[in-house]
């Protein structure tokens, strides 16, 4: 398991497809202040609400200079099918082998009803133009996390 990361840490660099199936990387966003977000599995009930909240707000985030990335270990197909289903507007990006939520220190050891497994920990990281991270946050709970990160980036007064 990758170490956390912190503030001021270079944001690791990736190249992902996403819903569409187009390569992204985070160099393509370089002079753009970005949000990425890791969740565990399209189409579930927390990762929808998370989803949905960032849609919701999407304007009011792009307005203040923010793209918003979602990042799960779901396959291209599965992506498509959920930003379709959920009339997602920004885009989702396919990390089936978890290298990207490795280096960025979301895949780890996860407890269940008593079970330990490894899996996908919903984490959310603010990259700065420069291509360094300005917040990180990890174990973010999907109902309300939208609304608390944009308190935490003084978007609401």
């Amino acid at each position: 398991m990758a170490e956390r990361l912190i503030p001021g840490d270079i944001a690791p660099d990736f190249t992902l497809q996403d819903e569409t199936g187009k390569s992204m990387s985070l160099g393509d966003l370089r002079g753009r202040k970005t949000i990425l977000y890791f969740y565990p599995a399209a189409s579930t009930p927390g990762c929808t609400k998370e989803a949905c909240d960032f849609r919701d707000t999407l304007g009011s985030l792009q307005a203040a200079g923010y793209e918003v990335v979602g990042v799960s270990p779901d396959p291209v197909k599965a992506l498509a099918r959920f930003s379709e289903e959920e009339q997602l507007t920004f885009r989702l990006l396919s990390d089936e082998d978890h290298s990207v939520a490795e280096a960025y220190g979301a895949w780890g050891e996860k407890k269940n009803y008593g079970r330990s497994y490894m899996g996908l920990i919903r984490s959310t990281f603010v990259v700065d133009p420069d291509g360094k991270l300005s917040l990180a946050q990890y174990n973010v709970r999907a109902t309300g996390h939208v609304a608390k990160l944009r308190r935490d980036l003084k978007l609401d007064k």
